[in-house]
């Protein structure tokens, strides 16, 4: 799968920004969506307008991790990987039987953003199994990913030449525009638009950048640790009864 955010939409952690002469704009002229398409058959593309481009293929995948996409309400979501506890989180939120695990997560989202009673790093520590989501709000103009505690499934993100975010879980396509400036995506970790990358599974510790170090001994990208020395506030605000979650947290 693949997702490119403009960066007035998904800016990314400063030492994740690109600064190789080589990288090269992956929004630009469809560049990096031509690509995915041309080695992913039969892939389908979702134009988000001056936000970015969602893309996915069901060629490829893991039968134990498919990929799953659904739209809702303007809200977009690629889904891959395994729930384990579908049962549970389907009479949470009050779900039909047919219910997947995608549209768990766009359900997740929805009462999250309309002031659900749980802090988000609370909701993504309820979801049991392997997984990650990339999730665009297209009423609010924001963006929601994770990935599980483990890192089970394939991730990565970088950013472009223009200081877009590229996530995608094929490191031959991401490297595309983002060359070698490029990294998986924190396990147990989630990024939004208005709060950047925090982890749910430690919500009270800061995340430290550490450099990427590849095979040959050159940086190549940047990853994120939980910083065990560090404390903060957690939760979300509740500022006024209108209030959107994601326009605060």
């Amino acid at each position: 799968m693949l997702a490119v955010f403009d960066k007035s939409v998904a800016k990314s952690p400063e030492a994740l920004q690109n600064a190789s002469s080589e990288s090269v704009s992956a929004l630009k002229d469809g560049f990096l969506v031509s690509h995915f398409s041309s080695v992913n058959p039969g892939s389908v593309t979702i134009n988000l307008g001056h936000a970015g481009v969602l893309a996915y293929s069901m060629d490829k995948q893991s039968p134990f991790l498919p990929r799953l996409f659904a739209v809702t309400d303007d809200i977009f979501c690629l889904f891959q990987g395994h729930i384990e506890n579908v049962a549970h989180l389907k009479q949470q939120y009050g779900l039909g039987k047919n219910a997947n695990e995608v549209i768990i997560i766009l359900e997740a989202y929805r009462t999250l953003r309309d002031r659900g009673p749980y802090p988000a790093d609370q909701v993504l520590r309820d979801f049991q199994g392997k997984f990650a989501f990339v999730l665009y709000d297209g009423s609010s103009k924001t963006a929601f990913v994770a990935a599980d505690a483990d890192g089970s499934v394939p991730f990565f993100w970088g950013t472009d030449s223009e200081g877009d975010l590229v996530i995608s879980d094929d490191t031959d396509v991401i490297s595309k525009s983002c060359k070698k400036l490029f990294a998986p995506f924190p396990k147990g970790c989630f990024f939004t638009t208005s709060g950047g990358l925090r982890s749910f599974e430690h919500p009270l510790n800061e995340l430290k950048p550490v450099p990427r170090v590849d095979s040959s001994g050159d940086v190549c990208g940047t990853t994120f640790k939980v910083d065990e020395g560090t404390r903060k506030e957690t939760g979300m605000p509740r500022v006024g009864s209108a209030a959107n979650w994601s326009q605060h947290y």
